[in-house]
């Protein structure tokens, strides 16, 4: 087991995902990638591994306890306890209210929601008595609006804030940092540039930038911690 300092990033994908792994790793953190399908996360440890840190892929589905327990398990078994813990699952599905069904709504939510506070649960204890520890939410713009046909993903999100802000001031006292991070706007991925291939890159959020913001957050003072962040491009209208 390595004496590194530990970041867990649960929901890693090919974008802002791998680029808040990637920055933690270049500060010599040892770092799990938590996603349902470790399949793609070979190429991301791979990349993560050439800059001479560890890193761990760990299968997770993040709505069901069980398996959140089971991934965290493995962390602390190869890696150590979590320093870190940024929670970047998310779920998308437009649709109206009478077109969701109960089953995609419950889903969305959990997903959403639900896998932060079980991943929460399981790095509080080890943050606790040691004292500190920085727990980052990724959040959206469905946090702080419920547009119509979106709420499969408002509802989900609005509770991600809530449940930041209550950690927060459960834990900050305790040397937690809470952060939750509102993307406004579209971030550019290969799946969104295939989705609207006519948007200009500077109408996109860079998940390089966002991801070094996550990292001046897990730095900051304790005398001038910030709760809530919001990140859009210089032309997205707000």
């Amino acid at each position: 087991m390595s004496s590194a300092k530990v970041a867990v990033v649960l929901g890693v994908g090919p974008g802002l995902g791998a680029a808040i792994a990637y920055r933690f790793a270049q500060e010599n953190f040892t770092v799990a990638l938590m996603a349902r399908n470790t399949d793609k996360l070979t190429a991301i440890q791979t990349d993560i591994e050439a800059l001479g840190t560890r890193a761990l892929s760990v299968a997770v589905d993040a709505t069901a306890p069980d398996s959140v327990k089971a991934a965290f398990e493995q962390v602390r078994e190869h890696l150590g306890d979590p320093n870190v813990l940024v929670y970047n699952a998310g779920a998308f599905q437009m649709a109206g209210i009478l077109e969701l069904t109960p089953e995609q709504f419950e889903t969305n939510w959990k997903i959403n929601c639900f896998g932060a506070f079980l991943a929460a649960q399981q790095v509080l204890p080890a943050m606790i008595q040691q004292g500190e520890g920085t727990i980052l939410f990724t959040g959206a713009t469905a946090a702080l609006k419920g547009s119509a046909r979106f709420a499969g993903l408002a509802v989900g999100k609005f509770g991600l804030r809530a449940l930041a802000q209550s950690l927060a001031r459960e834990f900050g006292p305790q040397g937690i940092h809470l952060a939750h991070i509102v993307i406004d706007g579209f971030i550019n991925t290969e799946r969104v540039r295939s989705m609207t291939p006519q948007r200009e890159e500077h109408t996109m959020l860079k998940p390089e930038a966002i991801a070094q913001m996550y990292w001046q957050l897990h730095n900051q003072d304790k005398t001038a911690w910030t709760l809530e962040l919001d990140l859009r491009p210089a032309v997205e209208n707000f």
